[in-house]
């Protein structure tokens, strides 16, 4: 037998290859738009965090954010340098997750998962309910309809996202480099100033500055490290990502991650820089990003512009979850441990089933928090923490595995990094316990529970299908057709021709109510057949009950059991009109008769659909 093949690349007349979809993918620079506008936007509020920490221990302890700041950083290079090699490692993508369940076992990869998938799923309910109340800050009439204005920013993501992951990263171009842009343009210009331009900001609103207040404890300093961790949210969407990327994907990756630690480095320490400058103290009400953009450029229109760009980065870092989080559920489909429709992938390279369900919890979130953030902030970046961690213990293991050229201070940078952001996990998640994040440490362990729950399903579904072993060799058995009718028509010739076509024997049954008139009609009708004469046996079945999906599936039952060795077919003759709309005045007969033989016996159903 002569197999005939046809390379990629031979494509007659001289043509261009066929597309392989690497258009649909992210460059270096749509990779840094459509995936770090979480990390990005975070600089929002990152450095508050730091300084509402700090401000319970007044004037002296706001003197602490710079140092606060640059360990934070500090911590920010080790996870960038950390993920540039999981980007190496573990090209398909999966971050903390894939790193885990190579070197820590497939439990904690599924605790790892599932810090991800938390996080990623409360990263776009923050993002949208922060960016639209930076919109009902500067509007407070549109206060009242925060929760329709969330919901609609999320529909209007989650439409950006279907059409593709590139075409989403060059809608996000724009906003982000207007907002990167915009920050430095702040910094540079905050710095050479010797004292604020503006206040007006701040002007008649309480400061949060804590009275008589002069010792900084460790816990303190912890605290507010934790708090400012804040910050780091959205690092790892990168590494979760790999095959998005266009090839070579873990060059493009690397880069792009590289290029996110030193843009969100550089801004982070530059506006905490300014605060010690301006001796910029928080009050309730503004934002500590307003105040900076107030005291370098004054109340003009450039602070207007600021706040505006601010505004739509909050409410699009969204689309770093939509990006990161459909891949990790096609890792988690491709092991069994969720369902494997998130594996499927449809033209331009979107995991649409992973959009949606990701939209759809969101938009849950958004409607139990009532569009409201603080309700949601306390349970935010707990989860990232945790991936964090496990994701440098794993890293660890795999550098005393390789045992590479350097690798034992590869392993100590792994090793400090996660002790820091291991540190950093239990702070946030005890001082913020009773806020909310109780919430978290239920629903992880609650969301492993559901993976394994998942896994196991599909182990017995294996074992059942006997996966893995060679079956026993096809063979042929008597088939029998059994086609449901009502009347003769066109319907009812084409529906039996084509279970001539199919079985050995074809019966055809009808179904007549108890009811008189049913009974005159259906005697009328076993004479319209007899005149007809089709050739095929016609059966009246007579339930003494209404219904038409029961009796069929009993006499479909009743057969199979009488005639062991029969393959039963149950073929559902359907007309389907021309227009969509007109299916709406169908009887549903087909669709009824379908599911009562599908749960009530083990006959293959064949629909046979009619084009009028």
């Amino acid at each position: 037998m002569s197999v005939l093949t046809t390379e990629p690349d031979a494509v007659p007349g001289g043509e261009e290859p066929p597309d392989t979809g690497e258009r649909h993918r992210l460059t270096a620079v749509t990779g840094l738009a459509a995936l770090s506008l979480d990390a990005m936007a975070s600089v929002a509020y990152g450095p508050e965090a730091i300084v509402l920490v700090l401000a319970g221990a007044g004037a002296r302890g706001l003197g602490f954010t710079l140092p606060v700041t640059l360990a934070i950083a500090a911590l920010l290079a080790v996870l960038v340098a950390s993920y540039r090699q999981v980007i190496a490692a573990f090209p398909d993508g999966g971050g903390a997750y894939a790193v885990a369940r190579a070197h820590l076992g497939a439990r904690t990869g599924l605790v790892a998962a599932a810090s991800l998938v938390l996080d990623y799923v409360l990263n776009v309910a923050v993002a949208v309910t922060a960016g639209v109340a930076a919109l009902t800050s500067a509007f407070p009439g549109l206060y009242g309809d925060r929760l329709w204005l969330c919901l609609a920013v999320l529909a209007l993501i989650t439409g950006v996202n279907l059409r593709g992951i590139v075409e989403s990263a060059r809608a996000f171009i724009v906003p982000t480099a207007v907002f990167v842009g915009a920050i430095f343009v702040l910094i540079a210009v905050g710095l050479f100033r010797d004292h604020p331009v503006s206040t007006a900001s701040a002007a008649g609103h309480a400061s949060v500055v804590a009275d008589n207040a002069t010792t900084v404890g460790t816990l303190l300093l912890l605290k507010a490290f934790a708090s400012g961790c804040a910050a780091l949210t959205g690092v790892e969407a990168i590494a979760n990502a790999v095959p998005s990327f266009r090839v070579p994907r873990t060059r493009r990756a690397q880069r792009a991650e590289i290029a996110l630690g030193a843009v969100l480095g550089l801004m982070l320490i530059g506006l905490s820089v300014l605060i010690g400058r301006f001796h910029l103290q928080p009050v309730a009400g503004v934002t500590v990003l307003a105040q900076l953009a107030d005291a370098a450029l004054g109340h003009n229109a450039a602070f207007y512009v600021i706040q505006f760009a601010t505004m739509i980065l909050l409410a699009l870092s969204a689309n770093t979850s939509f990006g990161g989080l459909p891949v990790l559920l096609k890792l988690l489909a491709r092991d069994d441990h969720a369902p494997h429709v998130f594996a499927l992938k449809a033209d331009r390279q979107v995991h649409r089933h992973g959009v949606l369900a990701l939209a759809v919890v969101s938009a849950a979130l958004l409607v139990f928090s009532g569009g409201d953030t603080n309700t949601l902030v306390p349970m935010f970046a707990i989860g990232v923490f945790v991936g964090f961690t496990i994701a440098q213990i794993g890293m660890v293991r795999h550098w005393r595995a390789e045992r590479g050229r350097g690798w034992r201070g590869k392993a100590l940078l792994n090793g400090g990094g996660a002790l820091l952001t291991g540190v950093a996990a239990v702070v946030v998640t005890a001082s913020k316990f009773t806020e909310g994040a109780w919430l978290i440490v239920l629903a992880l362990p609650a969301l492993v529970a559901a993976f394994e729950a998942v896994r196991r399903a599909y182990g017995r579904i294996d074992e059942r299908l006997g996966l893995g072993l060679l079956p026993r060799a096809p063979h042929r058995e008597r088939s029998l057709v059994i086609v449901p009718v009502s009347a003769l028509s066109r319907l009812t010739s084409e529906a039996l021709t084509a279970a001539a076509s199919l079985g050995d024997e074809v019966r055809a049954v009808s179904v007549c109510a108890p009811d008189p008139e049913d009974r005159v009609r259906a005697r009328a009708f076993a004479r319209s057949w007899r005149d007809w004469d089709p050739g095929v046996e016609l059966v009246l079945l007579t339930p003494e009950r209404h219904g038409l999906g029961r009796p069929i599936a009993a006499y479909v039952r009743a057969v199979a059991a009488a005639e062991r060795g029969t393959r039963v077919t149950v073929l559902i003759p359907e007309a389907e009109p021309e227009r969509l709309w007109q299916r709406l005045l169908q009887n549903q007969r087909g669709a009824v008769v379908a599911h009562a033989v599908r749960r009530e016996t083990d006959a293959v159903i064949c629909r046979l659909r009619f084009r009028l």
